[in-house]
């Protein structure tokens, strides 16, 4: 489990590495108007994508099942059938798509608030959305390989897979919005990598799986059933997460202008890899849970939950005390002349929020799934994205971008603190026994490196980007110190010490 979830962390570790060279890159090629465009584009066609009904969670988990069980026919029908699902829903989501073309076309563009703009980019960003459309309706298909890939347990396989595609979009991406800054170009970039990554995959699929048949020939309709009763309730946490960080952008885009909508976006944007950081834990979480149960061992799973939610916290904890203390001044360094105080108000108010909600979203709602348990944290999650899109619509006008930060930030916590309390009772563990062991003693441990960084900035000064850096890696040491010294000191489930000394002593 832990060579999977470190494949996954080096992914993780090279997507925020590249993110943290394209997203300033892009800012600042297509300008903050357009950029802006690119943002509510990519937020009114990612809605799409609840057209595939949550069924690539089901396709793992029933991928898992028969995998655990060495049932390969079972296994290859579910992939024909899910396959056949895929391109169902893909032609589907293309006769939407195109009514959102429409939508795009006579609200936006047509909008009061977009009236500024120029007749070149109000040509293109058309363009830019049906290439943006064509590509969510082929990736219904082409993130099967993917799917099969997790069921097997195969992280490693496909985390080198994604990492090649991220360096070509990397290579694309700076090649191609340096000859023309245009949408269309970016567009076109994106769907590129897509299609050759997915063709990568599928190539390797067949050598590392040869028993797996990727075709229509297996296609179950009895299968269908069984896999949209769980889907029901992956698409409704799709629904959740799409009204919860997909629709702040479009508000934004409604009321306010393009550029406010990158400068959301800037304060937004961390978000993002520390998502997909503790989701490498949940990818091997949820196929595990599933596996474990299947084989009628599910007393193994408290252990995993609290030691991988009390890795979840350790990882994300420093990143929060960093951002709530020296976002602004990290924002500033790192996008430039894009950057605007407002950004950094924003990623304030969302990271307090965040450090509740993505242990919970990394551990506890995989583990929930994985067990045959998706509705109530479902509807929990469609209940969170519900009160995101009320509370920004009633905050964007008197608070403005921080208004809709605070309508992200608020059903954020509620949803953590709903999630936790269902995981700890399907598990038979007392919440003040998930607290103790995983919050406890890290709330002493903090309080050095806090005093660090608050001395850093108000002593020393960080106006510079690289001063903001340096302090923030002399935290991280000392925190990382402090963690292996003193917060995981005779931990049950990761004693970092006593594995240090049996290495140390290993070596003599």
């Amino acid at each position: 489990m832990l060579k999977n979830i470190g494949s996954n962390w080096t992914l993780s570790a090279l997507q925020i590495l590249i993110f943290m060279v394209l997203s300033p890159f892009v800012v600042n090629t297509l300008g903050t108007e357009a950029n802006g465009i690119w943002v509510v584009l990519v937020s009114l066609t990612n809605y799409l994508g609840l057209l595939i009904l949550g069924v690539p969670m089901a396709s793992v988990r029933h991928i898992a099942e028969h995998v655990a069980n060495a049932d390969t026919g079972r296994m290859n029908r579910v992939i024909s059938t899910c396959l056949g699902m895929y391109l169902a829903m893909g032609l589907g989501a293309l006769i939407v798509g195109s009514g959102l073309l429409w939508l795009f076309e006579h609200s936006y563009l047509a909008s009061a608030s977009w009236s500024h703009l120029d007749a070149a980019t109000r040509a293109e960003a058309p363009l830019a959305f049906a290439i943006i459309v064509a590509q969510i309706c082929c990736g219904f298909a082409f993130r099967l390989p993917y799917g099969i890939f997790d069921a097997h347990q195969d992280f490693v396989t496909k985390n080198l897979v994604i990492a090649g595609g991220l360096v070509l979009r990397l290579v694309l991406i700076l090649w191609w919005l340096s000859v023309q800054a245009s949408l269309v170009y970016l567009a076109s970039a994106i769907f590129t990598v897509m299609t050759v990554e997915f063709l990568a995959a599928l190539c390797v699929l067949r050598r590392r799986h040869p028993a797996v048949r990727f075709a229509l020939a297996g296609f179950d309709r009895k299968l269908l059933r069984p896999i949209l009763s769980f889907s029901i309730f992956a698409m409704v946490l799709n629904v959740g997460a799409k009204l919860a960080f997909q629709s702040d952008a479009l508000v934004i885009g409604w009321f306010l202008a393009p550029a406010d909508a990158t400068f959301f976006d800037i304060g937004n944007k961390i978000f993002d890899p520390l998502t997909t950081l503790v989701l490498g834990i949940g990818m091997v979480v949820m196929p595990l849970a599933t596996t474990l149960r299947v084989k009628q061992r599910e007393g193994e799973l408290g252990e995993i939950f609290l030691k991988w939610s009390k890795v979840a916290w350790s990882m994300i904890l420093p990143v929060a005390l960093f951002l709530l203390v020296l976002g602004p001044e990290f924002l500033r360094g790192w996008f430039g002349d894009a950057y605007d105080p407002l950004s950094g108000k924003v990623l304030q108010v969302l990271m307090g929020s965040f450090l509740l909600f993505l242990p919970v979203r990394g551990v506890a709602l995989p583990i929930l799934m994985g067990i045959d348990q998706p509705a109530r944290p479902a509807l929990a999650l469609l209940a969170m994205g519900a009160l995101n899109l009320v509370l920004s619509l009633a905050l964007v006008r008197p608070l403005g971008l921080v208004g809709v930060a605070l309508g992200t930030a608020i059903p954020n916590a509620f949803f953590a603190a709903t999630v936790l309390v269902l995981a700890c009772r399907a598990l038979n563990i007392p919440v003040t026994n998930y607290l103790r062991h995983v919050v406890g003693r890290s709330l002493i441990g903090l309080v050095p490196p806090l005093f660090l960084v608050l001395a850093c900035k108000h002593l020393w000064g960080v106006e510079h980007i690289y001063a903001t850096l340096a302090s923030g890696l002399a935290m991280t040491i000392l925190y990382a110190a402090i963690w292996l010294l003193f917060v995981y000191r005779d931990d049950p489930h990761v004693d970092l010490m006593a594995r240090l000394r049996r290495r140390a002593g290993g070596h003599k």
